[in-house]
């Protein structure tokens, strides 16, 4: 199977495809110096390679959630872009989204859950799915849309989590400044991520909106006193340093039934 990968140098995008090389896949990587999203040529999916599947992970402007550029730039062009390969001949679609879809909804999040996007990027990417879905009633192709809950791990971006309190702890610090901790996340190492990513585009068939997470609540205090005592560092949470954040629910997870019934299928196919 030929695959190719957008945004193949970002966070995911490395473990994704350090995961197609070690199931023995040799993926294209799509960078902007082989083709440009935002204007593409006209022969790129030729370009690409003429993949079997895409796994688009490409997307500006992050983490910057509340920029407008989302709506008024990267929506139209990612839109155009995709359009311009499904109408070349690419037949199956991954794409990952975000439980931003999901807006101010609590507690455990499934897939038949009506999406409320509270934030610019969560609605382009929201919209971006729906403008594909009424492609496919022109132009069939297989689509998942890989909603991606909080991955952790090598490479992610400096102002997360994990990579402050890394940084913390290498400059000395006694404390680590943060919110209260009580809020409830779903929170997913991105080598086990990248597993079901890559699970996901490998199986050929339209599996629709699907979420890849870990499907257990945690409390960002224990994820954070977690990773303090694996490590044996010598650091202590300042908690309540922050106010928690407006614009997230106080306690929201993936549900993950869909997810293991997709890769159970997968493993049996």
């Amino acid at each position: 199977m030929k695959v190719a990968v957008t945004g193949a140098t970002g966070f995911v995008g490395r473990h994704v495809v350090a995961e197609l090389e070690r199931r023995g896949v040799k993926p294209t990587l799509v960078t902007r110096t082989t083709v440009d999203l935002r204007s593409p040529p006209p022969d790129a999916f030729r370009l690409l390679g003429e993949p079997d599947v895409l796994i688009h992970l490409a997307w500006g402007e992050l983490p910057k959630f509340e920029s407008l550029y989302h709506l008024e730039e990267e929506l139209p062009a990612q839109y155009r872009f995709l359009k311009g390969l499904i109408g070349a001949g690419l037949k199956n679609l991954l794409i990952t989204g975000t439980c931003f879809e999901y807006g101010m909804q609590s507690g455990p999040l499934h897939e038949e859950l009506g999406a409320t996007p509270s934030n610019p990027y969560a609605l382009a990417k929201h919209t971006l799915r729906l403008q594909l879905e009424y492609l496919r009633h022109v132009q069939p192709f297989n689509l998942t849309w890989a909603r991606v809950f909080f991955l952790f791990g090598e490479g992610q971006f400096p102002k997360s989590l994990l990579p402050q309190l890394t940084t913390a702890v290498e400059r000395g610090d006694r404390t680590f400044n943060m919110s209260g901790g009580e809020q409830l996340r779903d929170y997913l190492p991105i080598a086990q991520a990248a597993e079901y990513l890559v699970s996901l585009a490998l199986n050929p068939s339209d599996i629709g909106v699907v979420n890849v997470c870990s499907g257990k609540p945690v409390s960002v205090r224990a994820l954070v006193e977690g990773w303090i005592k694996e490590h044996g560092w010598a650091i202590t949470p300042n908690l309540g340093y922050y106010p928690y954040p407006a614009s997230e629910p106080m306690a929201f997870w993936g549900d993950r039934r869909k997810l293991d019934r997709v890769l159970a299928q997968s493993d049996h196919a």
